[in-house]
Parts: C-alpha cells; structure tokens; sequence
C-alpha cells in the first residue's frame, strides 16, 4: 500500500547518489577552505543543480532523509554566502513540503485506521495535501462539530524508511559533514535515529500536545491547537492559520521578524518551566506568525502578534525544567569565572578526566558563542553565524584545537541539537531579540538564587534529565 520507495536497494540507489556533487568537490572545496578564502569554489550553475538533487531525492524518499533534510536546512545560516545561496531555497522547502501521497494511499489508510465510514468524521475533507513533511502529511478538514482540523496521516512504511534511510545515511556522514562547518554529523543522524520510536507514536504526540495545549491556553505569545481525535497512525488537531516561519525568513518585514525571534526565544527556554517537555524539532515548518484576532496576517500591533507551533513528535521530558547547570555555567561565564566554569564542565563530563585543558583558553572558546546572552539586545545574523562556524571549524583555529579536546555528553545532545538549531532559525530570521530577559526568566540558575526553577519551585539538575546546551 505504500508509495515510498521501501525496498531497501532502490532507497540506497537514490541516497548514493547525493554526494555527487553535493559532497563531491563543492563540500571538500568548502571543507579546505572554510576560513572565507575559498578560490575553487564550483560554478553557480553546479551548485543549482546539487541543491535541486538534493530537494528531489530527500523529499520523493520523505522518511529519515527527509527528516535528515530538515535537521541540515536550520543550519544553512553556517555556510559562506556564496555556498548558502543555491542551495538555500532547496534546503528551505524542506521545512514545509515534499512530494505527496496519491490520494487513493490517503483514503486507504484512514479507512484503515478510522474505519470504513470514515467520512461521516467529517463535514469537509480536503484530499489536496496542506503540507507534507518526513514521515506523514497533513490535510485540512472540517471535523463532525464544525471545528476546522488539520489531519495528519503516517505514510505507510515510514517506518522502515527511516530506519533504512538513516542507517545508509550514517555510511557517509563523512562526506555530508563538510557541508556544515563546525558540526559533526554523524551524532546528529544517530540521535534522529535514536527518535524514531517516538516520532512514529502518534499517541506520544497527542499526549506530549495535549499537554502543551493546556498549559498555553490563553497565553499572549503562544498558540498550541488541541488534539481533537487520535487514533492508531491518524492524528487531528485543531487548525491554525498565519504565516509560516518559512515565508517570514524570505519575505518578512523587520518587525515580524523581531516578534518572530522572541516568541521562539521565549518558548524554548519557557515550554520546559512550564511544561516540563522540551520541544525538540524547532525547524521553520513547526512554527506560525500569527496576527491580532480581528487583523489581516501580517497586521495590526507588532506586540499582539503571537507564535503558532506544530508537531509535538520529538519532545524530551525535563520534570523541572531546563537543568541548572546550563543557568549557573553560563552566568559564571559571562561573570569570566574561569576556573568556576571548568570545574562544572569537567563536573559534567565535558572535558574527560584524561584531559587538562587552561581553563582561561576554555572561557575564550565559550564567549564568542554565549555573546548573544551578555547583549541588552542581540541581532543574530548569518554574518554572525557564519563566524562561529568558521571560528571553531578552521583546523588553524585554537577554538578547533580545543573544540576537539571536549566531550558532549550523550545525555547533553538533544538540548544542544535544539539550542543550536533554533539560533540558526534566528539568523535566518535576522531577527534582534532579547535573549537575555528570557533567560533572566526562565533559566533556573541565570541569577544566582535558590536552586528552584523558574515561577515552579521544582528543582533543576540532574532530576531534570541530565540535559544541557551551548547558547
């Protein structure tokens, strides 16, 4: 019944195919000279075409090399400009769109797991797709009562896709990870991986979804629609209109972009407080702008604009919120605590014990990076990006010599793939935030005080999941 291609040759064929070009001589050429020096950078015209390989072999295979695709699009702020350029809008239509299922797969699959009758859920179903991601797509409808729904249908076979995907994936994680300076790839594809069982559990999704729903109902600055019905690989929710996140990094005005920036902010570091659950797919597709009740999208007070956000899927549970050690670790720093800060990363595994690192070398490494968190205000930029990038992934570069000498706790990973995904989604934005008043507010450990998190007196640390990031 599926329409993925599932046998495991011909989706081995097709991802074989990618480092032609794609991880051929551009990501070699940009792996020797990431420093901003390239000179044998290949022409425009190649680039144009990889970047339309690429779109057209992840998003037909949707499954794991599509959720590959996405992880990697959030990253492209990291690429020197004259790379980025082609192979951005490719990168980008992943975070929203792929190839959809035939209409006859659709309706097969919810008579399957609705029923024969289907239909009578529904006042209106929609069959064109409103959007088509790695492992399901989503369709507009009316449900029974008259609410408007979003339904969202697992591909068949996505299972075995991902997992077949992912694991040919990791067999030139080499190659690909040149593509995105500084970052380490194979980690990444493990640790989507490692996520399978979760993001196939639609009854996971419900549960994590109903959870965030009722804890921002009413909220100023987030909106969660509510799961209406749920039942085997057939998850609905309530719809929710405004403009793509995607659309606001192309076409946005400044202010959506501002506004945009801090509601992601703010929901990163507040859904854990609140919610004890991390978000941890913060791609563009996930995530709305949307305007004033009574207002046009993209009108009306800046101020009044508020944060849609989709896919519950991947989500890590953290009881008391974010871990205090990310909050004491990077207060101390800030503070140029050298020695304090050192002590907590070997505290916490960063540095092995085989290792003995100048801990002043080590706060010269960190700075650059945590710069936005010392700022009032903090315009993140791909300029920027690109500079931390370049910083830590130039081999001549003492921040690479060090880098190479840290460890990331495996228990560390997800809140750092999600923290350096979202800062990539802020670069793209271009958005000025105030990263500091959110951390102030609801990182456990910001401000020195009583280990308690933020407005829940729950403790933080080690009960919290044992996860922490870089900002």
């Amino acid at each position: 019944m599926s329409d993925l291609p599932r046998k495991a040759v011909t989706r081995t064929a097709k991802l074989a195919a990618l480092p032609l070009g794609f991880a051929g001589r551009a990501t070699w050429s940009l792996g020797k000279r990431i420093g901003g020096r390239s000179a044998e950078i290949v022409a425009r015209e190649l680039q144009q075409r990889t970047a339309e390989q690429l779109f057209r072999v992840l998003g037909e295979l949707k499954g794991g090399a599509m959720k590959f695709g996405q992880a990697l699009s959030v990253f492209e702020s990291a690429l020197p400009e004259e790379v980025a350029g082609p192979y951005r809008a490719a990168l980008t239509k992943l975070q929203d769109a792929a190839p959809p299922m035939p209409t006859r797969t659709v309706h097969e699959a919810l008579a399957e797991r609705l029923g024969d009758d289907w239909r009578t859920l529904f006042l209106e179903f929609e069959d064109k797709p409103a959007a088509a991601a790695s492992i399901g797509q989503v369709h507009r409808a009316v449900w029974h009562d008259g609410r408007e729904v979003a339904v969202k249908v697992q591909y068949p076979g996505a299972g075995e896709a991902l997992l077949s995907d992912l694991s040919q994936l990791s067999r030139f994680a080499r190659l690909l990870g040149p593509l995105i300076p500084g970052m380490d790839v194979k980690p990444l594809i493990a640790e989507l991986r490692d996520r399978v069982s979760e993001e196939l559990d639609y009854e996971l999704e419900a549960r994590a979804q109903r959870e965030h729903a009722a804890e921002f109902a009413g909220d100023p600055d987030v909106v969660v629609p509510d799961v209406v019905h749920q039942a085997d690989q057939v998850l609905v929710t309530e719809w929710i209109d405004g403009t793509p996140l995607a659309e606001v990094i192309s076409g946005g005005t400044q202010e959506q972009r501002d506004r945009a920036g801090q509601l992601l902010a703010r929901f990163l570091f507040s859904g854990p407080a609140r919610t004890g659950l991390l978000h941890a797919d913060p791609h563009p597709g996930n995530f709305r702008l949307l305007p004033p009740a009574g207002t046009a999208e993209g009108e009306g007070d800046p101020a009044g604009w508020r944060l849609g956000v989709l896919d519950f899927g991947t989500v890590d549970r953290l009881p008391g919120g974010l871990p205090r050690t990310i909050g004491d670790s990077l207060r101390m720093t800030l503070a140029r605590e050298a020695e304090a800060v050192y002590g907590v990363l070997c505290e916490e595994g960063f540095v092995k014990e085989s290792i003995d690192l100048d801990p002043d070398a080590v706060l010269e490494y960190l700075l650059p990076i945590i710069e936005p968190a010392e700022a009032d205000r903090f315009t993140f930029t791909r300029g920027w990006m690109r500079t931390q990038a370049a910083r830590i992934a130039d081999p001549r570069s003492p921040a690479h010599q060090l880098g190479k000498q840290l460890n990331l706790p495996p228990s560390y990973l997800l809140i750092h793939r999600v923290t350096l995904s979202t800062i990539g989604v802020l670069c793209q934005l271009n958005a000025t935030v105030r990263l500091r008043d959110e951390l102030e507010s609801w990182l456990p450990g910001f401000l020195a005080g009583p280990e308690t998190g933020p407005e829940t007196g729950s403790e933080t640390g080690a009960e919290a999941g044992g996860v922490t990031a870089e900002v």
